[in-house]
């Protein structure tokens, strides 16, 4: 795929306000409820940034639960390819992506897309909040979005499965951040996959504090510190994972704002991880398993 520009991983309300009239600017809605299936489409239905079409995370962006590896397994290429283009995503689209989570659901679309060969995809800081507090205009009707041909050209050296996960924590240059909140990590509850705990080895990184309470993305240098204390300026490769490889890609987003080379995703992470009884798991706020 063909780029004609290098764009911005971040944008603003401002920015995206003065583009909105661009041919090749396209708004993404994104928005997702973890457990409430549906609700990010309706709010959708009831209001939205001009222009944007809705990708759901279930039903556009991951294939069925465990039709691959882990709950949100990455659709076949073919078929998003077809929902890309579907949606009016072209080889000159500069795509802007948006939720109501601070990009931890628009950042699924984020790596895909660039997974898939197009490079030309930004993050509307402070996502749907910022817009709606700038005063920003909203409409309520579905835009009329011209197809355009998507043609995937993957990048497979960026994603990860779990025989590559159980060889590569065990490198000593290799950094496994998990993207789950500690709760999680260290196994004091486990609401949805098949065991509590964590990778043994994997540092916590929980996803939320690549944030500012504002919703917006924390500056590149606070990144840079924040992925520096748990190692990563000192790691030759990153992988990130997080309950089934959504908010994972939130990591890997912020690793990138922050200037480190681009990491890997460990597409099932734990919720694949966990399935499998022959594979280690560790608990508490260190590791603390042997194998």
């Amino acid at each position: 795929m063909t780029q004609s520009k290098t764009v911005p991983t971040l944008v603003t309300t401002d920015w995206l306000a003065k583009h909105l009239n661009d041919p090749n600017v396209l708004p993404i809605d994104t928005r997702w409820y973890l457990g409430e299936p549906g609700r990010g489409r309706q709010e959708y239905r009831e209001s939205h940034i001009p222009g944007a079409p809705h990708l759901d995370i279930d039903e556009d962006l991951a294939a069925p639960p465990f039709h691959g590896p882990g709950r949100h397994p990455l659709p076949p290429i073919a078929d998003f390819a077809a929902t890309a283009g579907h949606a009016g995503i072209g080889p000159e689209t500069h795509v802007v992506i948006y939720d109501s989570a601070g990009g931890a659901f628009g950042a699924r679309l984020w790596w895909m897309l660039r997974y898939l060969g197009h490079e030309q995809v930004s993050m509307l800081d402070g996502g749907w909040q910022a817009w709606q507090a700038a005063g920003h205009p909203i409409e309520t009707e579905a835009p009329n979005i011209s197809p355009k041909t998507f043609t995937p050209q993957p990048r497979h050296e960026i994603l990860v499965n779990a025989d590559n996960v159980e060889e590569l924590r065990h490198t000593p240059s290799v950094l496994l951040l998990d993207a789950r909140n500690a709760e999680r990590y260290e196994g004091r509850s486990e609401p949805m996959d098949a065991r509590a705990g964590h990778i043994p080895g994997a540092k916590l990184a929980f996803f939320g504090e690549n944030l500012n309470p504002d919703g917006t993305f924390k500056s590149p240098e606070a990144l840079r510190e924040r992925f520096t204390n748990v190692g990563a300026d000192k790691a030759e490769k990153v992988v990130c994972y997080c309950g089934s490889g959504v908010t994972a890609a939130h990591n890997v987003l912020a690793l990138h704002l922050a200037g480190f080379p681009e990491a890997l995703l460990y597409e099932g992470s734990w919720s694949d991880w966990s399935s499998d009884p022959a594979r280690p798991a560790a608990t508490g706020s260190a590791d603390n398993t042997t194998d």
